[in-house]
């Protein structure tokens, strides 16, 4: 790859994982550019992340925040590519120096759907007999879903979503949770069975929504990804990102919120639970969408009187 150096350069380069889900997604935001800016070329760049690489170990036990990122990041501060799409629930609260989340675009529907095999075609989740098996790779899932129906048996699957299709579909798993968005964005829309309340599920920090990142000090490139920006999503995922950082969580956390924008009101409810599911807290605040981070710091603040520290101590011991 040739270095970029601007916006006056020929080319712009797009950064993007190779699974066809990253591939769906990046493609969008390239001919939305492409429909500002037609006398600019976008070329899209195919890397392969950590994440897409190890498929036999639980994300929970790799460790490592930025599975899906790292790459993507390496070559941005190398100029290899201009920015990077990523699915925003992937990014990290924190960027390296040198980056920023330059631009949040319209959120997808954020909610976890129940996706079965045919012979649970008239159940729903709160239906599904003992001993059913659940597949959901997802420790925010999975805490979730034993609090509520801990009679239920649930099982880690890695892969694509069609591979993890292809292993329910064959009854490797009697179901499988997996997010709306990204059934929707590779149409399989009809794959949905049940969509998942917050009741059940609160749904992961940025769920549903496209994080464009890109090199902080490039003011062209930083410009033109505005044009894409959805200002409401961005106050909503704000406070939420804002909420995980304080509490330090990452992929390996069973920690999950729910965002409400209503005209210059926002409301964030989040909870922590341990991994067992058998200890969760939950709360909501409401305030002024002016300030999303600080509704965010307020929520974990709560969270943490409340004792989500001891819980959140004890998962970061065992995950060492």
């Amino acid at each position: 790859m040739t270095p970029t150096t601007s916006l006056l350069s020929p080319t712009i380069r797009i950064g993007s994982r190779k699974s066809e889900l990253a591939l769906v997604q990046t493609y969008w935001v390239q001919q939305q550019l492409q429909k500002h800016f037609p006398h600019i070329s976008f070329e899209v760049e195919k890397l392969s992340t950590q994440g897409d690489k190890i498929l036999d170990v639980a994300l929970s036990k790799i460790g490592d925040k930025a599975l899906f990122t790292k790459e993507l990041e390496i070559a941005m501060l190398n100029r290899e590519v201009d920015f990077a799409v990523h699915s925003l629930k992937d990014l990290p609260t924190r960027l390296p120096e040198g980056l920023v989340l330059a631009a949040v675009t319209e959120r997808e529907n954020p909610a976890d759907a129940l996706v079965v095999h045919e012979k649970y075609k008239d159940r729903q989740i709160d239906t599904l007999p003992a001993g059913t098996v659940i597949g959901t790779s997802s420790l925010r899932r999975l805490a979730q879903l034993r609090h509520k129906f801990p009679h239920l048996t649930f099982k880690d699957v890695r892969g694509n979503l069609n591979t993890r299709l292809a292993k329910l579909d064959n009854g490797e798993y009697d179901a499988l949770i997996l997010a709306v968005a990204g059934l929707k964005r590779l149409g399989m829309d009809k794959r949905i069975h049940q969509v998942l309340p917050p009741e059940i599920s609160l749904h992961a920090v940025g769920q549903g929504a496209l994080g464009i990142e890109c090199r902080s000090d490039d003011k062209k490139i930083l410009s033109l990804l505005k044009n894409i920006e959805d200002v409401p999503t961005r106050i909503c995922v704000t406070a939420e990102r804002a909420f995980l950082r304080d509490l330090e969580g990452g992929c390996q956390v069973p920690i999950g919120v729910n965002s409400h924008l209503d005209k210059e009101t926002l409301t964030l409810t989040g909870f922590v639970a341990s991994v067992d599911g058998k200890r969760m807290l939950k709360d909501s605040v409401t305030g002024s969408s002016k300030n999303p981070d600080l509704l965010g710091l307020q929520l974990a603040d709560n969270l943490r009187n409340m004792g989500a520290q001891e819980i959140l101590s004890e998962i970061y011991q065992t995950h060492r």
